[in-house]
């Protein structure tokens, strides 16, 4: 099979416009919305691993397993294809080659396009998920397949796992900036280009995946199973959504509202192309190693805070110390890197405070304390601190 031809296959099946349906869906008619998509196609849209969902972020699960995503040729900035007004939404075709991996996949993932859900502007929110009951304005999502399948998404929609999809919040940005970030502009420009349900054109290299998602630590994200989330809403996707958003200029992010129409120039235009919030599902996430280590150094501190309460010469090796309001400063705002840096970097010749303590002449007077320090510091916290 060419490569356009699986391209084409996936268009069709995870393409909202194209899903061949017994009758066609929409966002904007009573008659064809997503309450009634249950009826429409009745084998998966009224499942019970339906998106999206609310991610209560206190109630995920932590997971070990849930590693570092391996992303291939989101640096191309020949990746992006062609951009699609599909009647409801707007889609971005990939080339081939593009992969991810990790993040406790089962196997590579073929990437094959994204698309995006938005609301009515700025003011008006459309992602899919919420967090914590937050929408935002629009969410991005990139579409991937089990590469074991060759693109062959009819395959990929019957396994449980077959897809993956990553999902990105994009949010304002703060400030009155326009046009920005630059990747961002690129994607918005040729939306004038495609104001049309069907109309296509192709993208000039320029901009990456990757300058796509600027700004997002990608090793933060929620893991849960789920589906599609227009029809068929076939239950075979597994969702990582992302915890930080892509930062967009306002008048870009409203340029996705006012820009688009459903069908020809007479019809609608394109807003509020989201499905409602589904029930809920089990929702995983990395266990948090710097919260850990944040508890760990604040045991240490509370440690160091008895030394020099109870003891007079380090108490004055504190005042003496030409970082100690820096230091005061950072436990006071909860800097746990500086206090670190203070604490056991310092700075030659001085060395750190801690080294000041610890190899002082107080040292008989601090020996109980040494052993507290030699203990519990490093056997909680070194492997952690060295991690911040």
């Amino acid at each position: 099979m060419k490569w356009f031809e699986v391209v084409t296959l996936a268009v069709c099946v995870l393409v909202p416009a194209a899903h061949s349906q017994s009758k066609a869906w929409c966002y904007h008619l009573p008659s064809c919305n997503d309450t009634t998509w249950p009826t429409i196609s009745s084998q998966y849209c009224n499942g019970t691993r339906q998106s999206p969902i609310n991610i209560v972020s206190a109630s995920a699960t932590p997971n070990d397993k849930l590693t570092e995503f391996t992303f291939l040729k989101y640096d191309d900035t020949s990746a992006m294809t062609s951009i699609t007004n599909t009647g409801n939404t707007v889609q971005v075709t990939l080339k081939s080659g593009v992969k991810i991996s990790g993040g406790d996949l089962s196997e590579q993932y073929d990437s094959l396009q994204f698309h995006l859900h938005w609301g009515n502007g700025s003011s008006v929110p459309g992602s899919e998920h919420t967090v914590d009951g937050k929408r935002y304005p629009i969410e991005l999502h990139i579409v991937n397949s089990k590469s074991s399948y060759n693109g062959n998404t009819n395959l990929a929609v019957k396994d449980s796992t077959g897809l993956s999809a990553l999902g990105f919040f994009i949010e304002v940005m703060s400030g009155n900036s326009t046009g920005q970030p630059d990747s961002w502009r690129n994607l918005a420009s040729y939306l004038p280009n495609i104001t049309e349900k069907g109309q296509n054109v192709s993208i000039a290299a320029g901009f990456s995946l990757d300058d796509l998602l600027v700004g997002v630590d990608r090793t933060k994200y929620y893991r849960y199973l789920g589906s599609l989330t227009t029809p068929a809403c076939q239950e075979a996707v597994v969702w990582t959504v992302f915890k930080e958003p892509i930062k967009v200029s306002k008048d870009l992010i409203d340029l996705f509202s006012t820009t688009l129409h459903f069908n020809d120039s007479s019809s609608p235009i394109m807003i509020n192309v989201y499905r409602s919030l589904q029930p809920a599902q089990k929702v995983w996430t990395q266990s948090i190693k710097a919260s850990a280590s944040t508890t760990c150094f604040s045991l240490s501190l509370l440690l160091l805070s008895l030394v020099l309460g109870w003891i007079s010469k380090p108490r004055a090796l504190v005042k003496a110390n030409p970082y100690s309001d820096k230091l005061k400063l950072a436990v006071t705002v909860n800097r746990v890197d500086i206090a670190k840096s203070e604490l056991f970097d310092g700075d030659i010749p001085c060395k750190s405070l801690l080294s000041q303590i610890w190899w002082g002449d107080m040292k008989r007077k601090t020996e109980i304390w040494k052993l507290l320090l030699a203990f519990f510091c490093p056997i909680l916290c070194y492997t952690n601190l060295i991690s911040f």
